[in-house]
């Protein structure tokens, strides 16, 4: 499952995420996955959260985030939610390859794990592979 935390910068999406991954923490029976560029929110997070930082695992598109996703996924079978702060960040302002690379998650996850996302963009900017995430 797909959800998209979407709005322009300094709209206070970080605070939203932060506040949904501490709350996840009391009350997921499973594993929480952090990801982002750089150590944004890292220290805003529980401890308890799997925190990554994608610079250390050279990711810098939307296929190689994929894949360590898919990776993470097929090596822990524990995870229930899966957070990701500043998606353009990562992999660039490529609506398209945004929207394609969030079906295949999609795809991949399924129902078992949920992946949050958040977008610096208004819905008008995104493409309808993007915006069928909008809920």
């Amino acid at each position: 499952m797909i959800k998209l935390i979407i709005g322009k910068k300094g709209t206070g999406k970080t605070k939203i995420i932060i506040d949904q991954i501490n709350e996840a923490v009391r009350s997921t029976n499973g594993n929480l996955v952090c990801i982002e560029k750089g150590e944004n929110i890292r220290r805003s997070i529980s401890y308890k959260v799997r925190w990554c930082d994608v610079d250390q695992f050279a990711i810098d598109s939307y296929d190689s985030f994929y894949g360590f996703v898919a990776g993470m996924l097929a090596g822990n079978y524990d995870i229930k939610d899966i957070y990701v702060d500043g998606i353009l960040k990562i992999g660039g302002r490529d609506f398209n390859a945004l929207g394609a690379m969030l079906e295949k998650l999609d795809k991949l996850t399924g129902e078992d794990a949920a992946v949050v996302f958040t977008v610096s963009a208004d819905a008008d900017e995104l493409t309808e592979n993007v915006k069928q995430f909008l809920k």
